[in-house]
């Protein structure tokens, strides 16, 4: 194990060359990005099942809803589609945008579509919308709109977002393990969440991710090389052996069950490829409704994905001074083409994943990394009992060690100027407490235009952000619009 300097009196080897790199070298620009082969695969390896879980997740959320006839769509063959629009879009974003950024069904997003969308219209339908949603957001970038709405968002916003993302992640990783949860009549209390189940940490699940925690935390301030990647694998070790030993009741592990399945190896069902109906939602829901659906879907994804973005890219270093990314039009077009190709695909809308940081942190920062997550989900299309064997107990003390790094940059914020210290605030405060990126963004923005103007400073702000702030201004007070345009018109 390495610790926080080299010997002084051995030197390491210098890098690689970047004539001598190979052409593989060369086009990713591995060693120019002060990376690796190995950091390369080990970060593939790392976010690859820090997000394997949307295998189970996503055909849960969809599977339980029906639509407006009643119709349910197959868990087995939404596996199927959840790998599949996975390991296309994430081998083209490692291709296109060479960005260490993994892609797969956006959550929120997908629970949008089975439970408001779905409901008032047939499935096909549905996903019709998603395939629209992803083609408006490519016309944005094709236009250089994206973009520029990237461009004119304030630096200490954009290290807000990458703050208020690894709180994010942080409270993800604690739910999902179950290290927190909902009281279950939050009505009667004056908290919404507490320790454990009951309000202490009990049974063997729950020891696997403290453990796990550790070891990660350990393994992270030792600087150990492949320290997320070593704790998962470790983790997951422990949970099969713990599960064996103790016969721990299969629903304290949540949706994974760290046990070896009796088969290895499964035959994919593409029954749900290509099956949408582009404008059968305007149709059967009506125009306005469809039309609301789309806005809503197209603001979500479009800076939920933008957060993303900006915060791995950041936590990779891969950010100027500027605040410009490399390739960013070519990365923000294959995301709004994953939307596209989710909805054809009729595993919902896709979209960058935040836990790509796990990648990052095992020093990931090219496209490379995105190669071996994408080919790791193609596997999984045929081991998808294997790819499932990781409990979120194990992969989640990643989340809140990736967390941890990504919340160092809040000191690169200038916190004795409140006209950019309360946006930020906001900004960070509202992610984890919505469980939202995209409206943490929304508040940040909104407030930020503001405050400028209640200062004098109106003419600092520029025309784009106050044109998406009052897109926010809309999609925050939708349900009163709703209202008062009248609630027939929306079904």
């Amino acid at each position: 194990m390495s610790g926080f300097a080299p010997s002084s009196t051995v030197q390491p080897p210098p890098p690689p060359s970047i004539a001598d790199s190979g052409p593989i070298g060369r086009y990713f620009r591995i060693f120019e990005r002060g990376s690796t082969y190995s950091r390369e695969i080990r970060g593939g390896v790392a976010t690859f099942f820090t997000m394997a879980y949307i295998l189970v997740l996503n055909p849960i959320i969809l599977g339980s809803s029906t639509d407006k006839y009643g119709n349910h769509l197959s868990a087995a063959q939404l596996v199927t589609a959840t790998a599949l629009a996975a390991a296309v879009m994430t081998l083209l974003m490692g291709l296109g945008g060479n960005l260490p950024l993994a892609i797969g069904t956006g959550l929120g997003l997908n629970a949008v579509v089975a439970f408001q969308i779905a409901p008032v219209m047939s499935w096909p339908d549905a996903m019709g919308l998603v395939v629209l949603e992803g083609l408006g957001i490519c016309v944005l970038v094709a236009t250089g709109f994206r973009q520029a709405v990237m461009d004119v968002i304030p630096q200490p916003l954009k290290q807000a977002v990458s703050v208020g993302i690894g709180l994010l992640i942080t409270f993800i990783g604690f739910v999902d393990s179950g290290f927190v949860s909902r009281v279950p009549d939050s009505a009667k209390t004056t908290t919404p969440v507490q320790l454990g189940a009951d309000g202490t940490l009990t049974g063997w699940p729950l020891l696997v991710f403290c453990l796990g925690v550790l070891l990660t935390i350990a393994l992270l301030t030792r600087r150990v090389k492949g320290a997320i990647l070593i704790s998962i694998a470790t983790t997951t070790l422990l949970a099969i052996a713990i599960n064996a030993a103790a016969g721990v009741p299969d629903a304290d592990w949540g949706m994974t069950v760290p046990k070896l399945p009796v088969h290895l190896v499964a035959s994919p069902d593409f029954g749900l490829i290509g099956h949408f109906s582009l404008l059968g939602g305007f149709t059967h829901a009506g125009l306005t409704t469809a039309i609301v659906f789309v806005f809503t879907l197209i603001l979500s994804d479009f800076f939920d994905a933008m957060g993303t973005i900006v915060g791995v890219s950041s936590e990779a270093g891969l950010m100027d001074d500027q605040g410009r990314i490399p390739r960013i039009g070519q990365a923000l077009f294959i995301d709004g083409m994953a939307a596209v190709i989710g909805g054809a695909a009729s595993s919902s809308s896709n979209t960058a994943y935040v836990e790509s940081a796990a990648g990052v942190a095992e020093g990931a920062r090219t496209g490379l990394a995105s190669i071996i997550t994408g080919a790791l989900f193609a596997v999984a299309l045929f081991l998808a009992p294997l790819a499932t064997i990781v409990p979120s107990q194990a992969a989640t003390p990643a989340l809140v060690g990736v967390g941890f790094l990504l919340m160092a940059q809040v000191r690169k914020i200038d916190w004795t100027s409140l006209d950019i210290a309360v946006p930020s605030f906001l900004t960070i405060a509202v992610m984890p407490f919505t469980y939202s990126i995209s409206d943490g963004i929304g508040a940040g923005f909104i407030s930020y235009v503001v405050i400028k103007a209640a200062v004098g400073k109106i003419r600092e702000v520029h025309g784009l952000m106050w044109l998406v702030s009052g897109f926010f201004a809309v999609y925050f007070a939708l349900d009163p619009i709703k209202e008062l345009l009248g609630s027939r018109a929306f079904g």
